[in-house]
């Protein structure tokens, strides 16, 4: 996706590799864009992004449901991979 090419290229040079990095940066730049841009930028993406990014949301939103629910964790890692 060019937004985030063009994101990592302006704060690479500040970024430690930490993973908190990435979610400093995401919830930052989520706070600043508003509805309008967030869907400029899914229609700026090719079918393959937004079937991973519709598919990650689902695996984490139904991940966070089971957690909540109390249902036995399984071996996430065995699963199909939905990200291209």
């Amino acid at each position: 996706m060019k937004f985030i090419d063009e994101l990592y290229e302006y704060y690479k040079d500040r970024l430690t590799g930490d993973e908190e990095d990435a979610e400093i940066l995401t919830m930052s730049v989520l706070e600043e864009l508003s509805r309008e841009d967030l869907l400029e930028l899914i229609k700026e993406m090719d079918d393959a992004e937004l079937v991973g990014i519709v598919g990650l949301y689902m695996l984490e939103s139904l991940k966070a449901k089971m957690a909540q629910e109390g249902i036995r964790q399984t071996k996430w890692s065995s699963s199909p991979s939905i990200i291209h």
